[in-house]
């Protein structure tokens, strides 16, 4: 077997093992006395045995065995898979973008690519990168890449061929609708900062709109200067969109929600079998207290999301609107492992405020089933809780709203024009029939662009009726502004025409008053523990 390979197996075993006996490079570890012989011996016999399989499959199997899969995602994963659902291993590739993912930032040209109809195509560039000056515009078909043909090359593959370090050119060929030839691009690489806070905006005067994507290492930051950049003394209220948002790193997770709390009040707490419980204390702010907030959640927020949501709950500071989040409660250590590998292990259970645990439990399901199977209510209704004004929460199922909400459905003919993409395919052969076409911000589509949308659907022989037509007009007009202005102007331009219109976007605001009501209790509430602690405050 070759060395490398020895050592990636019995590092990995190293680190479960561990984790198991005694916690991995934390307390409990210089510990371990001589009563654990038992397991240490037990580990070398476990090594022995995997070595010698490992060998069998090696020299035996009908294949041939790479190490990727072997290995990579063979043994190690499995391994893993018998902890729990968020335990995992990184190979040098996907560690690398985990790194990219946590810094925020990764060097190429800057643009969404995805795959369609067998080929690769420009979803959208990026406001202000280098595909978006060079350019290149959404519904462009990759053909070449530093003259190598894409034709066989899967679109992550396309992707890796634009990436590079920064300086260095990429000539990009590609295929646009009414242009008789390819056109070729030289684009310069740089820098491509992916921002986790989309930039603010105001929703109403006075209600501003802010999303955070993800939590990396700016996260906390990026929310800090879209604040000074709007002004946040003049807020009246925020919607703060967490939806789909994963989740990331747990500091800065801390960090959002104590722009929003008092100093000192505890924003979450976290403890594991070899590590004892440890709160995370929000910093304060004066501005981010005066003003109410909504926090829009779904199925899919999940991990530091759930803990800004589960803080501001608790402590009675946001009004959550929307669904019963993902439930993942779980803290993960990153551990760098040799030859650029990396392993994400979970090391303790994180707890809101309140002391509510959100992990859902995963016992008794698939993996499959536990990330994308239908879900019921899971609340424990062993874990009770309340929040700082006395409301009931529960724990062990996610984070319940405290307004449930649910998106409306597509009806059958939205349906058909969205999976189909013909927003998008009409949207590339308009600007390809109309070269010389100039929006300006604030354009609606008229008639004749509607019109034309109309015909263009007759000649793909897409089955609907007039009713249909006219049933969802006014739904048309808003996906057709949308997908325009990222063309028009630019991906983040057509992502605020889209908010603006959604309705759950909307029911935030209707919801205002929920949360200044609840903002105002709690307020009330905390003078009158002062009072009550200092009989001398007025």
């Amino acid at each position: 077997m070759p060395r490398w390979v020895r050592s990636v197996l019995i590092s990995a075993f190293v680190v479960v093992v561990c984790s198991v006996i005694g916690g991995i490079f934390g307390p409990g570890v210089a510990g371990v006395s001589a009563a654990s012989t038992g397991p240490e011996e037990d580990l070398k016999t476990n090594i022995k045995q995997f070595t010698r399989v490992y060998e069998l499959v090696e020299n035996n199997f009908a294949d041939k065995v790479t190490s990727d899969k072997g290995i990579y995602k063979g043994a190690i994963p499995g391994m893993l898979r018998t902890l729990d659902p968020h335990s995992n291993f990184f190979d040098p590739k996907d560690f690398q973008s985990l790194r990219d993912d946590q810094s925020g930032h990764y060097y190429g040209v800057g643009m969404q690519v995805a795959p369609r109809n067998g080929k690769t195509i420009v979803v959208a560039p990026f406001g202000g990168s280098p595909a978006y000056k060079a350019g290149l515009r959404p519904g462009d078909m990759i053909l070449e890449v530093n003259d190598k043909k894409t034709d066989s090359l899967s679109t992550t593959e396309v992707a890796d061929l634009l990436k590079g370090p920064r300086g260095t050119h990429v000539q990009v060929t590609v295929g646009r609708e009414g242009a008789e030839k390819p056109l070729s691009f030289d684009i310069v690489r740089d820098e491509i900062s992916r921002s986790s806070v989309e930039d603010a905006f105001w929703l109403r005067p006075g209600i501003a709109y802010m999303r955070i994507t993800q939590f990396n290492e700016n996260t906390s930051q990026e929310m800090e200067d879209n604040f000074k950049r709007l002004g946040e003394a003049n807020m009246k209220g925020l919607v703060l969109d967490l939806r789909e948002n994963p989740g990331g790193l747990l500091n800065e997770g801390v960090a959002v929600a104590g722009h929003y709390l008092r100093k000192g009040e505890v924003v979450v707490s976290h403890r594991g079998r070899a590590s004892a419980e440890k709160p995370y204390l929000a910093r304060g702010s004066a501005a981010g207290q005066n003003y109410p907030i909504v926090v829009l959640v779904n199925r899919y927020s999940a991990s530091a999301a759930e803990i800004v949501a589960g803080a501001l709950q608790d402590h009675d500071r946001g009004w959550i609107l929307g669904e019963t989040t993902f439930g993942k409660g779980l803290v993960q250590t990153v551990y760098p492992l040799e030859d650029n590998t990396g392993l994400a292990l979970t090391t303790a259970h994180y707890y809101t405020p309140s002391g509510r645990l959100i992990q859902r439990d995963y016992s008794n399901i698939s993996f499959l089933d536990y990330y994308y199977g239908k879900r019921t209510e899971q609340k424990n209704l062993q874990d009770v809780k309340s929040t700082d004004s006395g409301r009931t929460v529960y724990g062990g199922g996610g984070i319940t709203p405290d307004q449930k909400y649910e998106p409306p459905k597509y009806n059958k003919f939205q349906t058909e024009l969205l999976t189909k993409y013909e927003f998008f395919n009409f949207t590339a052969k308009w600007f390809g029939s109309h070269p010389q076409a100039h929006l300006n911000k604030g354009w609606e589509p008229d008639a004749s662009v509607i019109n034309d949308f109309h015909e263009y659907l007759l000649k793909q022989a897409l089955p609907f009726t007039e009713a249909d037509w006219t049933e969802n007009h006014t739904w048309i007009t808003q996906q057709l502004k949308r997908e325009m202005y990222a063309t028009a102007f630019s991906y983040e331009d057509s992502q605020k025409v889209a908010i603006e219109t959604d309705p759950m976007v909307l029911k935030a605001i209707d919801a205002m008053p929920d949360a200044k009501s609840l903002l105002d209790k709690a307020k009330k509430l905390i003078v009158e523990r002062i009072q009550r602690d200092d009989p001398r405050r007025p």
